[in-house]
Order: structure tokens, then C-alpha cells, then sequence
């Protein structure tokens, strides 16, 4: 465990290093041009996005758990689409949709005769457009959280706050949302760590963040030590937060004080209550979703890549490959830690396993960087030393290859998976390994013969999320990816990034649909959990 827990922290320990380390005026220069912006627009994401993705999410989990309005069964598992997709893929699907060129205002001109100039037309390419559309996409988050604490919120607390003359929306606001609180806070503390790592909307809508910051440092200026310096800076903001919303979880703890779980009561509404129920739940789908998707299937089929069915199955393949290769590892990874911990529970291992999961925590591209100082240390080393001695030198070796990339990944996701798999595995029962053992099992054994069996559909369910994730990892993939070697994400956005949004839009709906079936999966083993639903 000791040695996975290196592992992942060896970005990180590298990014914080280089703080103290000099830049010869480049960090002076970046303080005095660039990181105001920096910082102000990455708190305005992230403070618009977290309040916008609270409000968005918290509604309608409740709308759909504990009232009935037409097409309530639909919106369960359909308010989880938009995770499928990208928030780049949506930026490029919206740009072309609504910029002056396009179909929108093309239309608009043409019904009332207008030219440039005589009419308003927000700027989808904006700071605000990037905070609408990253909140569009990861207010999903929120909602399966929350959505999951409302379903196991038992009616007897409800049942309270009723006989004490509480409607429907007094409850929802004094009992509910404090109960779930936990949950709704920890999804928007998912939502900003997404925020923090977003770089394809940003990069393509002109938005300076720190993300952008540290792509352009790198590669820009050259600057290895200013960029992971501006990671450190990120990440120590990203330490803050996580231990913020560790302080604020601790300072109110709410329990249940029954275990008599009945069917949670349903407000059936009517009228305009259900009309606004219903459309309360359709925009973020509709324009989340549906309209992003469709745009990209009208221009995949009318324009479309021109490499379909040449190179871009190789782009397909290299995603598929890193996703599963990447999936597979992470599972590996989270199941020796999770049953570890199950082994010997200590502080070292709960310590040990808490730093190996804190990679989701962590931007990708600050991940990157960390990944990359070292390993192109260890090449440099290499090659200077095979020179001195044979006269030879083979090149990149790690740095060069796709062992970091899967690397950087693993470290990225590894969280996803083994909170998957540590909650599995913590609800089989200690007893099974009691028995286990004393038919002469070693704890290996009990782990291949007993564990494994009952958390299969788990273990799966891992690695899908990785799978998922993996697919739709811009700002990393970009960084550490060998030369000659792209992804569908990569693909993606160097179209996007030279506006050749029409071609864009094939490799865009393809990451779209690799990712429906997952979250479509995820909502019905929501649904097979709540309580009482057999009864419904």
C-alpha cells in the first residue's frame, strides 16, 4: 500500500517542490501581467459554477424523488446524460451554432432583415458562456449525489417536520437539504475540482485560467519551472478546498435516529406546479444534452471528419486502448487498496489509502506536469550515461511513450475507483472472512474466491467510470501524449482549435456515445436501490 501510495504522490510532490526554486524574472513577469487574471477568472468559474450547479442539482433531485409530474421516470436517469458529454465537445457543438456565422443568427438576419450591427447577440465565447455551459455539464454530479441522499432520507424524520405544519418546500429547505447536506456538498466539491481541471472550453473560448496558464507557460515560454510553479499555486488552492470541505462536513453531523424506512411520501402536482416541475427538469436535459448532441449529429453527417474510416480509427483505438489498459489498472489498484485496508485497519493504511485516492483532487495538467519534470529528468540521465559509455543515445524512453500517459490516469482516476470499491467491499460482512479462514483460505484466497464473486458488479462498475473518464481527459492527454499519437479528445480539439468545428463534431459524438450507456447503467442501479422500490 506504502508503495501505491508513492506512486500517486509523486506528481504532486514534485509540483510542490519547485516552489522555492528560482525563475529568473518569469515568475515576476507572470505576476505582473497574467495571474491577476488568472485568479480572478478561475474564482469566478468556479464560485459561478459551484452556485449554479447547487441550484440546478438539488432541484431537481427532489423534483424527481419525491414528486410526480408527468415524465418524472424519464428525468431520473435522463438529468444524468450530460455527464456523457465533454464540456469542450459542448463548447465546440454551441459555438457553431450561435456564432454570427451561424445557422442561429443566419436565421434571425434573414426573418427580420437585419445586418451587423443592429442587434444584440450574446458572445458564447466569453468568460460567462464558459461558466454556463462547464455548469450545464457537471451539474449532474450534484444531482446523483443528492438525488441518492434524498432516496435514503427515511420518512419518519419527514413525517416530523409534516405534523409540524411544514409544506412541501418548508421540508424541502429545513429538513431535507440539511440531511443531504453532506452529499450536496461533496458534489459541489466534485464540480470545482472539474472546474479547476478544465481546459478545452476555456483554451477554445479565449479564457485565461490557471489550467491555460500552465499549458501556455510550458510550451509557450519554455518555462518548466514557472509552469510547475503555477501548479503548485493551483494545487495549494485545490488543498484548501478539499480541506475546507473536510472542516465544513465536520462542524454538523445529522443522523437518522430510526432504521424504519418506509416509501418516502410523493406530492403529486397539477397545473402549472407540474408544468413547471417538467420544465424545471427539461432545460438542462434539452439544452445540456439534447441540442448539443444533435447539433453534432447534423454536422457529422453533412460535414464530418475527413479522415472517418482512416486514420480516425486509429484515434479510436488509442482511446479504446488507454481507457481500458488505464481501467483495468486503476480497478487493480483500488482493490489492493481497499482490502488492505480492510486487512489492517490502521491509521498508516486509512492515511496510505487517503493520499493514493487524492489524485482526483488534482487537475490533470498539474498532474502532467508533475509527471513529466521527473521522467524527463530520468531520460536525460539515461541518455548522458549510455552516451558516456557506448557512445550511443536511444532518445525518450519513458517521457516519450504511453506508459506516462497511462500512468498520469491512473493517478487522475484512481480515486473513482477505489471509493467504488471501497463502499463494495465494506458491505460484505467480516464474518464471511472469518469463515473463509478457517476453512484454511489465505487472505488472498478469500479475496479471489469470496470477494471478488460478490463485488463483480462493482468492480465493473469501477471500471466503467474510469473508462468514461479516460475518454473525455483533454488537458493531461495533450501534455504527455508521444508524438504522432492521438486520441479522440486530442483529435477533438486540434480541429476545434484551427475552427474547423464541422470536422470536430465526428470524434466529439463519438467520446458523446461511449459514455451514454455508463451513466444510463448508473441511473437504473440508482433506482434498484431505493428503498421500498419494490413496492412501487
Amino acid at each position: 500500500m506504502l508503495t501505491v501510495a508513492l506512486f500517486v504522490a509523486l506528481p504532486v510532490v514534485v509540483v510542490l517542490a519547485h516552489i522555492l526554486i528560482p525563475t529568473e524574472g518569469v515568475w515576476q513577469h507572470l505576476v505582473s501581467t497574467v495571474l491577476g487574471r488568472y485568479l480572478g477568472n478561475t474564482f469566478y468559474l468556479a464560485l459561478t459554477v459551484g452556485l449554479g450547479t447547487m441550484v440546478i442539482g438539488t432541484g431537481t433531485a427532489w423534483l424527481v424523488v419525491m414528486c410526480r409530474f408527468p415524465g418524472r421516470r424519464v428525468f431520473e436517469w435522463a438529468l444524468l446524460l450530460p455527464l456523457a458529454v465533454p464540456t469542450y465537445v459542448i463548447a465546440y457543438a454551441y459555438t457553431d451554432f450561435l456564432q454570427y456565422a451561424g445557422p442561429l443568427q443566419s436565421w434571425l438576419r434573414e426573418i427580420f432583415d437585419w445586418g451587423r450591427g443592429d442587434y444584440f447577440f450574446p458572445n458564447i465565447r466569453s468568460l460567462g458562456g464558459a461558466a454556463t455551459l462547464i455548469t450545464l455539464v457537471l451539474y449532474p454530479y450534484v444531482y446523483l449525489l443528492a438525488r441518492a441522499s434524498f432516496l435514503e432520507q427515511s420518512v419518519c424524520v419527514l413525517d416530523v417536520g409534516r405534523t409540524l405544519g411544514r409544506g412541501p418546500w418548508n421540508l424541502f429547505a429545513t429538513v431535507a437539504v440539511p440531511l443531504a447536506r453532506p452529499a450536496i456538498v461533496g458534489g459541489v466539491s466534485l464540480v470545482l475540482m472539474e472546474t479547476l481541471n478544465e481546459f478545452g472550453a476555456v483554451q477554445f473560448f479565449g479564457v485565461d485560467t490557471f489550467t491555460t496558464g500552465i499549458y501556455r507557460t510550458w510550451f509557450g515560454l519554455g518555462e518548466q519551472v514557472a509552469a510547475a510553479q503555477l501548479a503548485a499555486c493551483l494545487l495549494l488552492f485545490v488543498i484548501m478546498l478539499v480541506l475546507l470541505e473536510r472542516w465544513s462536513r465536520g462542524k454538523r453531523k445529522y443522523f437518522h435516529t430510526t432504521n424504519r424506512y418506509q416509501q418516502l411520501p410523493e406530492y403529486r402536482l397539477r397545473g402549472w406546479r407540474a408544468a413547471a416541475a417538467l420544465t424545471a427538469c427539461a432545460l438542462p436535459v434539452l439544452i445540456g444534452f439534447l441540442v448539443p448532441s444533435g447539433l453534432l449529429a447534423q454536422m457529422a453527417i453533412t460535414k464530418g471528419d475527413a479522415l472517418f474510416g482512416t486514420r480516425f480509427f486509429d484515434f479510436a483505438w488509442n482511446s479504446l486502448v488507454l481507457a481500458i489498459v488505464a481501467s483495468v489498472i486503476a480497478v487493480g489498484l483500488a482493490v489492493i487498496l481497499s482490502y488492505g485496508v480492510r486487512l489492517h485497519d490502521s491509521p498508516l493504511t486509512r492515511v496510505t489509502s487517503r493520499i493514493a485516492s487524492m489524485g482526483y483532487a488534482i487537475p490533470g495538467s498539474v498532474i502532467a506536469v508533475g509527471i513529466l519534470i521527473p521522467f524527463a529528468w530520468l531520460d536525460n540521465t539515461l541518455n548522458t550515461w549510455l552516451h558516456a559509455y557506448s557512445g550511443k543515445v536511444v532518445g525518450l524512453i519513458f517521457s516519450g511513450s504511453a506508459f506516462i500517459l497511462v500512468y498520469a490516469y491512473v493517478v487522475r482516476f484512481l480515486a473513482v475507483s477505489f471509493n467504488t470499491v471501497e463502499a463494495s467491499l465494506g458491505k460484505v460482512t467480516p464474518s464471511m472472512d472469518a469463515a473463509s479462514r478457517t476453512l484454511g483460505q489465505t487472505p488472498a484466497g478469500t479475496l479471489k474466491r469470496v470477494h471478488t464473486p460478490i463485488m463483480r458488479g462493482s468492480l465493473i462498475a469501477a471500471g466503467i467510470l474510469v473508462f468514461v473518464d479516460v475518454m473525455k481527459e483533454l488537458p493531461a492527454t495533450i501534455i504527455l501524449r508521444p508524438f504522432n499519437f492521438d486520441t479522440l479528445a486530442v483529435r477533438a480539439y486540434s480541429l476545434a482549435s484551427d475552427e474547423r468545428l464541422a470536422e470536430a463534431s465526428t470524434a466529439s459524438l463519438a467520446i458523446v456515445a461511449v459514455g451514454i450507456v455508463p451513466v444510463i447503467l448508473l441511473s437504473m442501479a440508482m433506482r434498484r436501490s431505493r428503498p421500498g422500490s419494490g413496492s412501487q
